[in-house]
């Protein structure tokens, strides 16, 4: 993951996209690389791919926020705006309440 995030921030992301890849289609079930990957997928405009790694991965605790964020951009990129709502607001509702900015 330290090689993919590298690569990404100098401007080399189709590498990282593809270290990233390579880690997911080896363990569909990391997280961080699954996350990691779909934000670099909807970077290059793919949407469904990146709603695919999301969808199949196990979100680290801690990440959920992340995981909400990615799969509503990548839904509404899909032109799904209503479920990406819908997924957003699952997220908020699922947070802590004492938030004086959730409504």
């Amino acid at each position: 993951m330290t090689a993919a995030w590298l690569f990404a921030r100098h401007g080399q992301g189709a590498r990282a996209r593809a270290l990233c890849e390579a880690l997911v289609e080896e363990n569909p079930k990391d997280g961080v690389a699954a996350l990691a990957a779909a934000e670099l997928m909807l970077a290059d405009n793919d949407a469904e791919s990146a709603l695919k790694a999301l969808r199949r991965t196990v979100c680290p605790r801690g990440m959920e926020r992340a995981e909400a964020l990615l799969e509503t951009r990548a839904l509404v990129a899909l032109g799904l705006r209503d479920e990406g709502a819908r997924r957003w607001r699952r997220y908020v509702n699922s947070t802590v309440s004492d938030r004086k900015w959730v409504k």
